[in-house]
């Protein structure tokens, strides 16, 4: 079994009307005023909103929906489960040596804060693959935003649970084994590799094969995230095809899997 672990501190994002900012607000205020993130109300003159928009359903101006607060709408993102848990999600299905799976659970809400976030701030969620063999494999993840204890040291990060011992990864950059009952300190590393470099190294070259993971993988990863999504909106359990990448006998899970495209931002079924 693979726990991915996403504890991120994400704060209340407020409830804001909507309309143009007043003059004198920043959506600074929209992550907190350390935010990367501080454009004054003329950004806007700069940003084609229906561009933006794109896709998603047209809508009058909110700045709790636009520049990072988007993440908690359903119109746009996946909350923290599909923007920080992705990465955990990548590392967790790597390791397990799985792709898509045939079941998943999920529970989730709105927990905290009265505020403008649709998207569950809390989540649980469990996956079962086909690759499980007698004994089985399943990936478990856990998304929460405020107050939460770290897992031997993980708040972020992945746990591998295996017969001889548990592997902890912490970090993007290293990774720490325990064995046995008393849980000895085993095999571990403290420095890992730089992907962007991999990457750009790929570019350069024009060689695909460079890249330590394919684009396919990058499709498996964002998928658990949307599978645990739908299962935690409906509110029930869901088989899952990996070959149709459909769910089983549900069409309300199914008509969630893509989305009605605002014209013209309309994606083509087969490209």
């Amino acid at each position: 079994m693979a726990r991915g672990l996403c504890y991120r501190w994400r704060p209340s994002i407020g409830k804001y009307p909507d309309g143009q900012m007043k003059k004198g607000e920043d959506f600074s205020l929209l992550v907190g005023s350390k935010s990367d993130f501080c454009f004054d109300r003329s950004y806007m003159k700069n940003v084609d909103y229906d561009a933006w928009l794109g896709p998603a359903p047209k809508r009058p101006f909110n700045r709790n929906r636009f520049h990072y607060n988007w993440h908690y709408y359903w119109d746009y993102g996946n909350g923290d489960i599909g923007n920080q848990g992705v990465h955990q999600m990548d590392v967790a299905r790597w390791g397990l040596g799985v792709t898509l799976p045939t079941k998943v659970i999920s529970m989730g809400g709105h927990f905290l804060f009265d505020d403008q976030k649709e998207v569950p701030n809390v989540i649980n969620t469990t996956f079962e693959f086909p690759e499980a063999g007698p004994r089985g494999k399943m990936l478990v993840f856990d998304t929460r935003p405020y107050m939460t204890n770290d897992e031997k040291g993980a708040k972020v990060g992945i746990l591998f649970y295996g017969s001889e011992g548990y592997m902890v990864i912490p970090s993007y950059s290293k990774y720490q084994t325990y064995l046995g009952r008393k849980e000895e300190p085993g095999p571990g590393r403290d420095e890992g590799g730089d992907h962007i470099q991999n990457f750009l190294d790929a570019v350069r070259a024009r060689d695909q094969k460079k890249l330590n993971a394919d684009v396919l993988e990058a499709h498996y990863s964002s998928a658990l995230c949307h599978i645990g999504l739908i299962a935690a909106r409906l509110g029930r359990s869901l088989e899952f095809d990996p070959a149709k990448e459909q769910f089983i006998g549900d069409e309300e899970a199914n008509q969630l899997v893509s989305r009605k495209y605002r014209k013209p931002y309309v994606v083509p079924a087969s490209v």
